[in-house]
């Protein structure tokens, strides 16, 4: 089983309190400044669905891939429950963003909450910033955050644990990072303890998330070398300018 396959089993309870529908009000303002016409978007990672589902409801048709089947199971569970009109707006497909080849173009890719940070190597950026090339038409855009390089060296990430439980599941996870600064990586293990409510099951797991932080000159020299131009970057939800204190940063670029 992959780390994303193990983790689908308890994402949605783990990040109920993620605010997914504000986040696609803020990608809607950044497509209405940077893509005013856009109508058909690409999500790379797309997760279970919930940034699709919400940006289907601002009238946007979006193909999501995915490369976990467990992800995208759930996506389709929660597909089967969204109005007729918002479902016909989506489609999921298995895949790995650095492979992957649709013969489709769209008006704009999106990789959202840090998707591109896990593609760790050099190698990886590339093959997925040519994927979203491949996938962009001519002025077509490419929005995406990372974690910060300069954010991560100066408030270097620290152990944490998160308690969260529904009716049926309580959760315990336990996150201990390692930073590798001549790699620009952060090792995140997680330990998670899963409790099934009412019963005396518990289910252990461990994972490794090796999480990539980047600087804004090595991203602006990796999309040109993949056929796009750095418009504007800042702080994810915020549009702050980046610096030290902001962790996670959004981009955009343009297809040349």
């Amino acid at each position: 089983m992959s780390v994303f396959n193990a983790y689908a089993q308890y994402y949605d309870l783990l990040y109920q309190d993620k605010d997914y529908a504000q986040e696609a009000d803020f990608i809607h303002q950044l497509l209405k400044t940077h893509a005013p016409a856009a109508q058909h978007l690409l999500e790379l990672g797309s997760g279970t669905g919930r940034h699709a589902e919400c940006l289907a409801e601002w009238g946007y048709h979006v193909t999501g891939v995915e490369r976990s089947e467990e992800m995208l199971a759930r996506c389709g569970e929660r597909q089967a429950e969204q109005a007729s009109e918002i479902a016909q707006q989506l489609k999921f497909l298995q895949g790995d963003l650095r492979e992957v080849r649709l013969e489709q173009t769209f008006d704009c890719v999106l990789s959202l909450f840090h998707v591109i940070s896990y593609q760790t190597s050099n190698a990886d950026l590339a093959a997925a910033f040519a994927t979203v090339t491949q996938h962009l038409k001519p002025g077509g855009v490419f929005v995406f955050d990372v974690w910060y390089g300069p954010a991560v060296l100066h408030d270097q990430p620290q152990v944490r644990i998160k308690r969260l439980q529904n009716q049926n599941l309580a959760i315990t996870r336990i996150a201990e990072p390692v930073l590798h600064p001549n790699d620009n990586v952060v090792d995140v293990n997680y330990h998670v303890l899963l409790q099934q409510l009412g019963t005396d099951t518990w289910q252990e797991l461990r994972e490794l998330h090796r999480m990539r932080y980047l600087f804004k000159p090595e991203l602006e020299l990796l999309l040109h070398q993949a056929g796009m131009d750095l418009v504007t970057c800042g702080e994810w939800m915020t549009d702050r300018p980046a610096g030290l204190d902001t962790w996670g940063v959004y981009f955009v670029a343009m297809k040349l």
